[in-house]
């Protein structure tokens, strides 16, 4: 009797142990499904974007970030998305984005995809980065929006 019970005792200790690290495993990637999307900019701000192409490679690797498997694929998009991010600092804005503004939105957009890099590398707490990074790029995005739509005449500020 007392051979069964410690039999059975160890049997479920082994149990357990194999539960934890399954559950640790699958909390080591997160899912797409569960990212924000991004804002949609509007037409007047899109035909003057189709034209920046430094712009567009960098739209075309952010939504690559939609269709990431797991840690490799995020690392790679990541990667991808600070050289693309490197072009568009570098380009020529178009006249009507070339503010201060836009300049300072796409800092803070670099800074978290930098930050969202260091997580990966650690190997700690990638969603909420990732998150943090998505909002700083609608961000960018809605800026696009402010300066098309703003109706505000600067000279009339500046001439009093």
């Amino acid at each position: 009797m007392f051979y069964l019970i410690v039999f059975i005792m160890l049997g479920s200790c082994k149990q357990q142990a194999s539960t934890e690290a399954v559950i640790e495993k699958a909390e080591e990637f997160f899912s797409v499904d569960s990212l924000p999307k991004p804002n949609e900019i509007n037409d007047q701000a899109l035909t003057i974007l189709k034209e920046w192409q430094e712009f567009n490679g960098l739209e075309t690797t952010f939504e690559s970030l939609y269709r990431v498997a797991n840690r490799e694929d995020l690392e790679l998009v990541i990667e991808d998305l600070i050289e693309k991010q490197k072009t568009l600092e570098a380009s020529t804005y178009p006249a009507t984005f070339d503010k201060p503004q836009i300049k300072s939105r796409q800092k803070v957009f670099k800074t978290y995809i930098l930050k969202t890099k260091g997580n990966l590398e650690y190997r700690s707490g990638t969603k909420a980065s990732t998150i943090e990074m998505i909002d700083a790029y609608n961000a960018f995005r809605n800026q696009f929006n402010v300066i098309v739509n703003s109706q505000l005449d600067t000279t009339l500020i500046l001439s009093e």
